[in-house]
């Protein structure tokens, strides 16, 4: 009987302490009592229970609170994040004359950083009249993990200033403040502190520095401390999984996975799923994300939102939609970012009108878009046809206050001129007058560069320098890119030397910027200084000097590079072998061309994009084999554009080919109907063959379509100033001056025996 007391009384009390209780003063029949009882919830994780105790308590009874409940009523408030109720729990002890000591004081510390309030927590810090290591590392812990990196370091070098050496946690926090302050230096340094210290063997310090190594991107070091612990975790585990596929390292990524299934130490959590289907979907491996995803169903994580959000990430990234729906389907109750990601997903695989769709079901259910949704839809208008889309959300982001945000406003502003006239940018980008920043400039100059306003681009680059943003390596590429339009050496020259300055010609983008600039400008000298001057150059540094070359006629020169590009197992890009196609074709090398041509998907792994496919028509055009090249045009998977047309009709011209010429001259006819070239070049063919009437049609047809030639234009840049002269107009300040010089040059050139070419029956091409 004795024995089964006990046992009873044990299963009473744990069915109480199941059971809701009516809480009434009549609870408490001493202080000691009710004391008792708090710490009973405390002690069963009732936290809230045990708050709403207190709080009945100091409404209707007058009762002294031990420091020890004091104490785990703070460590309830830091489990529930409870602010409010931490404050009401300190405000109770300062009412009633509770002197903190040392482990109430640490408790206050605590609960303040994990309720983000490091300023109250600072406060009672510094007050405490003694701190020991409990103390310093609660403060240190508050600061690194709210992001006060800065903060949390100070403290850390006041602490060894008074002689106190740290322990694995307060190493283990002082290292996530070097992550987030990316010092690499001082993690550095700190790991070889941890080391000569006792901690040095602790897993919660190797924890803290492998995830430091794999944030900041250095994953050998990050490995090699992972090889080197005894008892690996799950958190080591997650933590180098995670670190591989961040750094590029997926296919190593999944194979720590699948070793760490392998071992059956540790059951994979939520966020290892997370980072092995992230993995999967930038390997583009489907395959091996269906997997992983009866893995993470055996595991019991068939239903949790973070697994199948990644999930549907994953199959979004592989271009299966239906997939990613079904996932995504499967949650029950989807939060912004569950959203957020299959709207991203469709929107990034150009179903701009399914994304709507979500985007629509998701401001049913009354959650509000946040920045990241907002740019993903605005991402998803790429062309004119979709713009009608990105107006229906430019007009839901100033109703709902979104473009305050600077990211959003910067991306309507690259919406616009992907899809719309440059007018229409500017006229978004002025609305943004007092919420700009790099990003904004740097967008509108790289519109400008775009639609080949390259005028703007200076007087832009001007306003910015008033406005006291400092130019980017961004922005130093787009504003080369328009001295390149213009052929504006004097004003590249001076890029270069603000380039040189500021210390960003030390960046490759910046480098290969200056050389296609030199290269337009036909500074060739320049450009090749610049070139060698790079100790590894990457194949965007190739590529700009192969179809710089070839541009300048120096087709020798641009294949001579692509040989050494590939002689130094450098893979070419479509710009490379676009050079050299071009080279080619001024060279009129047919068969090497189409040898590059036909092996550039089986060498270089490169798809034929339409642009290479227009090289080839030029590479046959001018080899003269008119046939072959409307042939070529005929089988290509691309529909031929105006340019192809336009260079084989050029080429016709050449050959005198009517019939070929007549074909192109329709085609062309058919997608501008108002093309003056198409009319001036045919017309031109037929009065070299001397089919006069057919002249008179063509001349008659376009004049009643009020047809003119558009006039060329030249230009020269002297002085900062661009002189510009049009064909046949004689409206230059200087022109009488130009012409005297122009008849001095013409009679020594009648001299040596050169003879204008006689223009009857003909339109100047001029």
């Amino acid at each position: 009987m004795h024995n089964i007391l006990p046992r009873l009384r044990f299963a009473v009390d744990t069915v109480r302490s199941k059971v809701p209780v009516t809480l009434t003063c009549s609870n408490f029949k001493t202080e000691q009592s009710s004391n008792d009882y708090i710490s009973s919830f405390c002690n069963r994780n009732q936290f809230r229970e045990a708050l709403e105790a207190f709080d009945l308590l100091c409404k209707n009874t007058n009762f002294h609170v031990k420091p020890s409940t004091y104490a785990r009523l703070l460590s309830a408030c830091s489990s529930l994040g409870s602010l409010k109720l931490g404050r009401d729990v300190h405000n109770h002890m300062l009412t009633y004359g509770c002197q903190p000591d040392i482990i109430i004081g640490n408790r206050l510390v605590t609960m303040y950083g994990k309720c983000g309030s490091m300023e109250d927590a600072r406060k009672v810090f510094d007050e405490m009249p003694e701190r020991n290591q409990v103390s310093w590392a609660s403060i240190i812990a508050g600061y690194s993990q709210h992001g006060h990196g800065t903060d949390a370091l100070q403290l850390f070098v006041e602490m060894r200033k008074l002689g106190l050496m740290p322990d694995q946690f307060i190493f283990g926090s002082i290292i996530r403040a070097c992550s987030s302050l990316v010092d690499i230096i001082l993690g550095k340094q700190l790991h070889a502190q941890i080391i000569k210290s006792q901690a040095g063997y602790e897993l919660i310090s190797q924890n803290a520095l492998l995830a430091m190594y794999s944030k900041l991107g250095l994953i050998d070091d990050a490995w090699n401390l992972f090889s080197s612990i005894a008892s690996k975790d799950l958190i080591s585990w997650s933590s180098i999984i995670s670190g591989l596929w961040q750094t590029g390292y997926e296919l190593e990524a999944m194979l720590c996975f699948k070793e760490m299934l392998s071992q059956c130490a540790y059951q994979p959590n939520e966020f290892v799923f997370g980072s092995v289907f992230s993995a999967c979907g930038r390997l583009l491996e489907q395959d091996y994300g269906r997997q992983i995803q009866v893995v993470s169903i055996k595991y019991g994580f068939g239903r949790d939102n973070y697994v199948i959000c990644s999930l549907a990430d994953m199959y979004a990234k592989c271009g299966l939609l239906h997939s990613a729906k079904l996932a995504f389907s499967q949650i029950e109750r989807p939060d912004l970012v569950s959203w957020n990601t299959i709207i991203i997903g469709f929107a990034c695989g150009g179903e701009i009108d399914e994304a709507m769709s979500f985007f629509s079901k998701m401001r049913e259910l009354a959650l509000f878009p946040d920045g990241i949704t907002i740019r993903s839809l605005l991402c998803a208008c790429t062309n004119h046809d979709s713009f009608h889309r990105g107006m229906q959300i430019h007009s839901f982001v100033i109703k709902t206050g979104l473009n305050l945000e600077i990211s959003v406003s910067n991306t309507i502003i690259s919406m616009y001129s992907r899809c719309y006239d440059l007018l229409s940018t500017f006229k978004i980008f002025d609305e943004t007058k007092t919420n700009r920043d790099l990003v904004s400039w740097n967008t509108i100059l790289s519109a400008c560069v775009k639609h080949n306003e390259a005028r703007e681009v200076f007087s832009l680059l001007r306003q910015m320098f008033l406005s006291n943003s400092k130019p980017d390596n961004i922005t130093l590429t787009s504003v080369l890119g328009a001295c390149g339009q213009l052929a504006s050496i004097e004003m590249g020259e001076w890029v270069h030397g603000y380039c040189v300055k500021s210390g960003l010609d030390l960046n490759i983008c910046v480098i290969n910027g200056l050389i296609d600039m030199h290269m337009k400008c036909g500074s060739l000298m320049n450009a090749e200084k610049l070139f060698n001057s790079i100790v590894n150059c990457d194949v965007v540094s190739w590529s700009t000097m192969i179809i710089g070359y070839a541009q300048l006629g120096l087709g020798e020169q641009a294949l001579t590079s692509f040989r050494k590009m590939c002689g130094l197992g450098l893979v070419p890009n479509e710009v490379a072998v676009v050079g050299v196609l071009t080279a080619c074709s001024h060279m009129r090398l047919v068969e090497l061309g189409m040898q590059i041509y036909n092996s550039m998907e089986v060498e270089h792994g490169l798809k034929p994009t339409r642009e290479h496919c227009s090289c080839v028509v030029d590479l046959l055009a001018r080899a003269g084999c008119i046939n072959e090249a409307e042939d070529f045009m005929n089988k290509m998977e691309f529909e031929p554009d105006i340019v192809m047309w336009k260079t084989l009709l050029a080429a016709c011209r050449i050959d005198n080919n009517v019939d070929v010429a007549k074909r192109a001259a329709e085609n062309i006819l058919k997608i501008d109907p108002l093309n003056s070239s198409a009319h001036v070049l045919l017309c031109n063919i037929c009065a070299s063959t001397e089919r006069w009437e057919d002249v008179a049609k063509i001349r008659i047809l376009m004049k009643k379509r009020r047809i003119r030639k558009v006039p060329g234009q030249s230009w020269i840049e002297v002085k900062n100033c661009i002189h510009r002269f049009l064909s046949e107009d004689n409206s230059h300040p200087e022109g009488d001056r130009l012409r005297t010089v122009l008849q001095d040059l013409w009679q020594p050139m009648l001299d040596d025996g050169y003879a204008p070419m006689h223009k009857t029956g003909l339109i100047s091409e001029r």
